[in-house]
């Protein structure tokens, strides 16, 4: 823990204050220590008189001991910006969190070596959206990607799901407190987010509320942490043009799948594609414009990642393509389970349907 980490978190909950004003005052006083304890007629001069007032109001009452013992015992790390474990990728940023409060294991991620890719969209995705939201987080996530996204309605748990079925890792960035779940239906998500080694990640303290504009605030999150951001769907209003708006604004590459012209869900993605952001049928296209080079799997080697029902329906897709009826016989699987395993599979990009509707090992594999 650092030593300054205090002053950083004093700042980080005193609303008022946020990461450009925090530069200016470090601009004025040098250190953050130094900001802190700033006389009023000082901070005046950089915060102006309501806020300078408000701010040492509030340095009189705040125990930050008291509040990081708190988050101890949440299991919520808290990583200022002089952490060696705060994302190099977020330093760079112009307004770069003050605090990130964090739920998971930090040491399965390493943010200078992983490569983390977002994937956003519309809260109501059509068929269409759920499909490539689908396909392209779970392929990304198999082959290492870290995929991140704002953990919301649609195509955000979505793709949190996609990487989570494929044994991936994924970041959801919250626009409220992580010990905050929203919207509430997606507790499982939070829980297996947790659970699978991923990461919950917010610039807001523990307990702070749900507000518009905190969403709006996280975007630029998202965007800051990856290396690139897939649109999948949104409206012309969608708050994903607005990930993708910080995206281009930190050089990040933007990308967007061919969509229907006849679905108001296509208008966030065409628009992005008449901007220039690049064209993307196949996860290939994402490779190649990072410059990666990732062998696929063989078959024998994909088995061994398998569980042991998920083995039995892939050594029996191995004899050829089977219906439902065939795999129940051939595995003696439960009917119910046997669909979930399926779904996950053709999630994982496993299997697939042929022409006849029959399952088969991905022609992929």
């Amino acid at each position: 823990m650092n030593s300054n980490l205090n002053f950083y978190l004093s700042f980080s909950y005193f609303l008022g204050i946020g990461p450009q004003r925090l530069l200016l005052l470090l601009e004025k006083f040098k250190t953050v220590e130094k900001a802190y304890f700033a006389k009023k007629d000082d901070l005046v001069k950089v915060l102006g008189e309501k806020l300078a007032e408000k701010f040492i109001q509030f340095r009189g009452q705040f125990d930050p001991q008291k509040e990081l013992e708190k988050l101890k015992q949440k299991e919520i790390a808290v990583l200022s910006w002089e952490d060696e474990r705060y994302p190099l990728s977020l330093k760079k940023i112009s307004d770069p969190p003050i605090c990130l409060y964090v739920k998971g294991d930090l040491s399965k991620f390493d943010f200078e070596k992983d490569f983390f890719f977002a994937i956003v969209g519309t809260r109501r995705p059509t068929s269409y959206g759920e499909s490539i939201t689908k396909k392209f987080a779970a392929e990304l996530s198999s082959l290492g990607m870290v995929i991140v996204s704002g953990m919301a309605l649609g195509i955000d748990s979505l793709a949190h799901w996609a990487a989570l079925n494929s044994d991936g890792k994924t970041i959801a960035v919250l626009g409220c407190g992580v010990d905050v779940v929203y919207p509430p239906s997606n507790a499982k998500l939070y829980q297996e987010i947790i659970k699978k080694e991923g990461l919950i990640i917010s610039e807001f303290p523990p307990e702070r509320t749900v507000l518009k504009g905190l969403f709006v605030a996280r975007n630029r999150i998202i965007s800051g942490l990856s290396s690139g951001v897939l649109v999948v769907e949104g409206a012309k209003d969608s708050g994903a043009l607005i990930t993708a708006k910080y995206a281009a604004e930190q050089g990040k590459e933007v990308f967007a799948p061919p969509s229907p012209l006849t679905s108001p869900m296509s208008q966030a993605p065409n628009l992005l594609l008449k901007q220039g952001a690049k064209l993307v049928t196949e996860v290939s296209d994402i490779l190649e414009e990072f410059n990666l080079k990732i062998s696929p799997k063989k078959k024998k080697d994909l088995a061994k990642d398998l569980s042991k029902d998920e083995k039995l329906i892939f050594e029996s897709l191995t004899l050829g393509p089977k219906v439902v009826d065939d795999l129940i016989l051939a595995t003696k699987i439960p009917i119910d389970k046997l669909l979930n395993l399926l779904s996950i599979l053709e999630i994982k990009g496993v299997i697939e349907k042929n022409k006849e509707g029959k399952y088969q090992i991905s022609c992929n594999v």
